[in-house]
């Protein structure tokens, strides 16, 4: 049997399954192994390149990979699930990072360390208790709305909600306003969570020099600087900045053929939390420039005059995603184009 140059394995929680094959591709072995058992393989193993899926643990075994001497590649599962023949199960899926790993033209995914995990952990959780603060308030505005009082969507009508609830005078049953007041006490602990982790953010944006930089563009304010520096890989990765672009999926689907250029909607593929903060970034400086009139002859101004607003947010999401990474890759700081005569 020859020895494996490249092993494609597949994640789980418990078992996993290990494909060895040689250079020429050659399968040389297969195995199933425990959680338990997994370093104590693989620390027997000569040093070699180690495949997986860029999924949930992939990076914490990914650098435990590494200490034991071997070369780990990241694949995300888009770029696998094509390599996978017919039934998919735990060995075909390592058969298929196997083949994809070894593959010349395969776009790998940087191994993050602790401390980068560390840092993206705190919009992760911002999110979650923003969707539980939306989903509080959905649920209040939706019980009111069965009484006969309605209110717009939006978080800059809960006091609106709030104080319809906690007035004695109106006309809601006693019983539903014990239980309404539960989902006020539960909206109100959201938002005091929510506004400890704003400041926390705002805390890192100011500490660090990379975010203060990002924050001189217009429509990047701390949340989303700090999410760039913590949640963006090596910057030098990216050939251009539409490459980041592409990366956070802002750049249209593209669906050509015959020579025949067929452009769609924008991918959404990518790093979702960052392309979120620049689209919010992006309608704030729409609105901010309809209330104060964009500059005349500015590429703000041509674009509203003729496309629609949110086409011309994406786009300028878009603009922003290409000025983020070319601070990132040349340094310094954002400077206004100078308008022409």
């Amino acid at each position: 049997m020859g020895q494996a140059s490249t092993i494609g394995l597949d994640l789980a929680k418990r078992v996993f399954q290990a494909h060895g094959a040689d250079a020429s591709g050659r399968m040389v072995f297969r195995k199933r192994l425990t959680r338990g058992k997994l370093l104590e393989f693989f620390a027997a193993q000569p040093p070699c390149t180690v495949a997986m899926e860029a999924c949930a643990g992939a990076h914490h075994w990914a650098r435990e990979l590494g200490k034991l001497g071997h070369t780990v590649r990241l694949i995300p599962p888009a770029y696998v699930k094509p390599y996978v023949k017919r039934q998919k199960n735990d060995m075909a899926d390592a058969e298929a990072i196997c083949e994809a790993a070894q593959r010349p033209s395969m776009r790998f995914v940087p191994v993050k360390s602790e401390q980068q995990q560390a840092s993206a952990l705190v919009f992760r959780a911002r999110d979650l208790l923003v969707r539980q603060r939306t989903q509080c308030l959905n649920a209040l505005r939706g019980h009111l709305s069965e009484y006969g009082y309605v209110v717009p969507q939006g978080i800059t009508h809960a006091g609106a909600l709030i104080e319809h609830v906690e007035d004695p005078s109106t006309s809601l049953p006693e019983s539903a306003r014990t239980v309404l007041a539960v989902l006020i006490a539960t909206f109100r602990a959201l938002e005091a969570q929510v506004a400890e982790l704003d400041t926390e953010i705002t805390r890192r944006a100011k500490a660090d020099p990379v975010a203060r930089r990002l924050m001189t563009i217009p429509g990047v304010g701390p949340i989303a600087a700090t999410a760039i520096t913590a949640l963006v890989p090596a910057p030098e990765g990216f050939r251009t900045g539409r490459d980041f672009a592409a990366w956070l999926g802002l750049t249209p689907l593209q669906k050509s053929s015959g020579g025949k250029q067929k452009l769609g909607a924008v991918s959404k593929r990518g790093e979702r939390t960052i392309r979120r903060l620049l689209i919010l970034g992006a309608s704030a400086v729409i609105r901010w420039a309809a209330q104060r009139r964009a500059q005349a002859g500015s590429w703000l101004a041509r674009m509203l005059a003729r496309k629609p607003k949110m086409l011309v947010t994406v786009a300028l999401a878009n603009k922003k995603a290409r000025i983020v990474w070319a601070l990132l890759v040349k340094g310094g700081v954002y400077r206004a184009p100078a308008m022409t005569a």
